[in-house]
């Protein structure tokens, strides 16, 4: 199954260097239906003017972002020597508090494959 995601310009160019290895979105109704192996199409925003395939490897849920960064090692999210604050308030600029609480938080694990990169 492939699933559409947007991705901001700075996130995408990361994982397309394979620097970043793990996204960090809600564990939202869209987000519930990944599956191990599905193939989720990123699209570069707010340009549109890009996507990129990759694939799920693994999915792990947390009830907050915290603990997902005291359980992932920030060099998976390309954040090496971050703070646990600096990764907490980043996300809080894209995620709130309030939708954190009501969804709970999902670390997909993906592989990036540049045969399945198209402009």
């Amino acid at each position: 199954m492939v699933h559409k995601m947007g991705l901001y310009g700075e996130y995408f160019k990361t994982i397309k260097e394979g620097k970043k290895k793990v996204e960090v979105r809600l564990n939202d109704e869209k987000r519930r239906k990944i599956k191990v192996d599905d193939t989720i199409e990123f699209v570069k925003v707010p340009e549109q003017n890009e996507t990129m395939k990759v694939q799920v490897t693994e999915l792990r849920k947390y009830e907050t972002f915290e603990a997902m960064y005291k359980d992932i090692a920030f060099q998976y999210f390309d954040c090496e020597g971050w703070t646990m604050e600096e990764m907490v308030k980043e996300t809080y600029e894209i995620y709130s508090p309030e939708q954190e609480n009501q969804w709970s938080t999902l670390a997909i694990t993906i592989k990036y494959s540049a045969q399945n990169h198209f402009n």
